[in-house]
Order: C-alpha cells, then structure tokens, then sequence
C-alpha cells in the first residue's frame, strides 16, 4: 500500500508514547482520548463479569456460615456499599481524565513517589494471578481427578493469551462468566437444596461458627477487592465519561458481587458444603458426577470463572508496570504471567492467601488519598505535583497503619474503613497546614493583604 498521499497524523502531546494501531492501544503512558473511549456495556462487562467469581461465593458463605443467612447477608450488603463508594469514586476519576492508576498516583504522590503506591498493587495483583492459576489446578485435581500441575499450566498460558488481548477481552469474558455464573449457581442450589435440606431451613439458618463477628465480616468483603478495586482505573479510564464509570462500577458493587456472595451463602445455608468453615460457599463438587454434559460445563466454567478473575488481575500488573517503565503492556503480561505461572507451578501461591488478604488491610488508605487529594483540588485548585509530595506518602502510612492496628488489636471493627478515614483525616489536615504556610523566601499571601 502506498502512503504517498496520506495527511500527515497529528502531532502528539509531549511525553506521549507512539503507537502502531489504536485498535491495539492501552495507553499505559498516557489518557485514553475521547475517540477511544468504549461504551458503557462494555465498560460494565469488564467490572459485573470480575466478582463472578467462585473466590466471592468462598467469602460469602464463610461468612454466612459464621453469622447465619439474615446477619451474614446484610453483612454482605454493607461491604458492598462501601466498596461501591470507594471504587465509585476512584472511578469517577479515572472516567473524567482517562488516566490509570499509575497516572493518577503521579498527581497526587508525585512523579516518583508514585512508584511505591503503584509498584505494591502492580505486584500484589501478581500474587492473586498466580493465586487464581494455582486454584485452577486444585480445583480441577480435587473435583475431576486432573493432574494439578497440568490444570494449572494450561489455565496459566491460555490466561495469559487472554489478557494479552488488552480490554476487549476482559469485557467479552465478563459476558460470558456472568450468565454462566448464575445459571450454574441456581442448578447447584437444586441439587444441594434436594439432597440436604427445606428452603424454610435454608432461610432460618442461623450459622454455626463463631471465628467472625459482623466487623469482620464486613472487612472480607471490602479486602476482597481492595486491590484490584483500587486500582479500577486500569478498566474505568475506558469509560465515555465519569458518571458512566460510576454506572459501570454499580453493576459490580453491590450488584454482581453482592449476587456472588449472597450465592455462596445460600450454598452453606442449605448445608451443601462439607466444610464450610475452611471452603465456604464453593459448589462446584455439586455440579460433578451427575452427567458427562454437566461436567464438561463444569470444567468449562472452572477456566472461564477462575480465568476472569486472573486475566484482569494480570490486567491490572501489566498496565501498571508499563506505566512505571518503558515496557508495554502486552511485552509485560507475557513477563508477569510467565512469572506467576512459575509461582503457581512451584506450590508457593498456597503460601499466598494470608498475606495477600492482609496487604489487602493497607491497600484501601492509597484509595483515600487519591480521593481526598480530588476534593480538595476541586475546592482550591490544582498545584505542581513534584517528583515526591511528603503529604500523600505519610497519609497512607498513617492510615495503614491504623488498619494493621484495627486488624490485629479491635477484629470487631471494619479495619479498611479505619485505615480510609485515617488516611483521609490526616492528608487534608496535612494539606490544610502546608497551605497556610508561608513560602520559603516570601512573605505568607495570607498575611501581606
């Protein structure tokens, strides 16, 4: 094809990174423009298809398990709306400019003081891929007689060709978990319900475990998705504007996850589940042993969920690596997704877990920050980010750290939300004090009127 005539293309802005197709793009280094911004069912496909997950029924029913099906269900509800909230918010954000998260960190932690911020959640969203590799393996090992290795290794490269894909594919695999999420839950639930149980027992189920207050319960649900819910950027900057990236996070919080959870929870509730305590609301051994048919669906939705949740994890790293360096995205998930699937190949990813879910307790004070930060500049106006503001780095350590406290010393209270009001708190008071002081070298504007 000859280009002889083509109109030269418009020149970029300054610091963007060039691209060969737009159809391609993920803008890691720079906002996705109007001209590329999707609409919002697809928008909302990447978020409703990300909480389908056979990890939100686990936390549902230990949850019901724990605090019964009224309690541990209004539980449910309020973790959702917080988290509905907090990534709402973020959301806006993301939708308004069409940064990522990596960006937007620029803005409010400075151009180098974003790599910590940024880094931690590029990386500990890693973890959860390899996490979701790992549980490909056992799951099919435990419910089918698979090698776990083998179920493993194929879930990991066909996860990672899938995420190299970029957005489109992230939005196409949320469609299809979806639907296969639900109407696998309610045949789950006729044969559970068959087999142990009334449904006037179901509803009355009042729980019998002890190890969770309501708090608690609250806090899992929130720490969930704190990571990925953090960083909604990644997926939101895609939407037409804010308000249709707040939309698009509605139809994941509370409705999706709350429908995900509350799955789980009847699950247990209609005492389908061997051991609740430990597997929660997990019904895929109900979906095994009836028919060839129904278990090759059910193998089918073993990669399709478990793929979901892992792709936009790998999403999630791979964009905001290659924000923090010269990479692009699709380079870094064949990187990272090699990585995690050597992670999960080796048995470390069992290890994971824990310490995940407790990075998950100092996650959330980032989010505050970010949002706080957006206030406050609405209200006095932007100002130069730097290459490090002091202000935002110290709120999250503070609010972490009233996390970590609240998590280990008052379990009765939502540790998230303690470390999101703290950090919020002390970055405006922070704020306030650096305004009021005068400026090195000049007198205070307040005080030469």
């Amino acid at each position: 094809m000859t280009t002889a005539h083509r109109p030269a293309a418009p020149a970029k802005p300054e610091g963007s990174t060039p691209h060969h197709s737009s159809h391609a793009e993920e803008y890691e280094h720079e906002p996705v423009p109007a001209s590329a911004r999707r609409s919002l069912m697809s928008v909302a496909a990447t978020w409703f298809g990300f909480p389908m997950n056979l990890g939100s029924a686990v936390f549902g029913g230990v949850i019901v398990y724990n605090l019964g099906l009224a309690k541990g269900s209004l539980a449910i509800l309020v973790g959702n709306l917080v988290l509905f909230c907090y990534v709402g918010a973020l959301s806006h954000h993301a939708g308004s400019t069409g940064k990522n998260f990596a960006l937007l960190t620029a803005d409010t932690f400075g151009s180098r003081g974003r790599n910590l911020p940024a880094g931690l959640l590029a990386t500990v969203v890693i973890g959860w891929f390899s996490f979701q590799v790992g549980l490909t393996g056992t799951t099919l090992s435990g419910s089918l007689g698979w090698s776990a290795l083998g179920g493993a290794a194929v879930g990991g490269v066909l996860y990672t060709l899938l995420t190299m894909a970029g957005i489109r594919a992230l939005s196409l695999i949320g469609m299809i978990a979806t639907p296969l999420f639900l109407v696998l839950t309610v045949v789950a639930l006729a044969y559970g319900l068959d087999a142990h149980t009334t449904m006037g027992d179901t509803i009355g189920y009042q729980g019998a475990g002890t190890a969770l207050g309501f708090g608690g319960a609250v806090a899992i649900i929130i720490a969930g998705f704190a990571d990925s819910g953090t960083m909604t950027a990644d997926f939101t900057r895609w939407s037409k504007d804010g308000r249709s990236a707040v939309l698009a996070t509605l139809t994941a919080f509370p409705f999706a996850n709350f429908l995900a959870n509350g799955a789980g929870g009847l699950i247990v509730a209609v005492g389908a589940t061997a051991n609740p305590a430990k597997d929660g609301g997990g019904f895929l051994n109900l979906l095994t042993g009836h028919s060839t048919l129904l278990t090759g669906i059910a193998i089918i939705f073993v990669f399709v969920n478990l793929g979901s949740v892992a792709s936009h994890c790998l999403y999630n790293g791979a964009v905001g690596w290659s924000a923090l360096t010269p990479l692009r995205m699709r380079s870094l998930t064949v990187i990272l997704g090699a990585v995690g699937v050597a992670f999960a190949l080796s048995g470390v990813w069992g290890y994971f877990l824990n310490w995940l879910n407790l990075l998950g307790v100092f996650v959330p004070p980032i989010g505050a920050v970010l949002i706080t930060d957006r206030l406050l500049k609405a209200r006095t106006g932007d100002r130069p980010a730097g290459a490090f503001r002091v202000t935002a780095l110290a709120s999250w350590a503070a609010g972490a750290a009233a996390a970590g406290l609240a998590h280990y010393a008052l379990p009765e209270l939502v540790d998230p939300v303690i470390g999101m009001i703290t950090a919020a708190v002390v970055y405006a008071a922070a704020e306030t004090v650096m305004r009021r002081r005068p400026t090195a070298g000049r007198p205070d504007p307040a005080l030469s009127a």
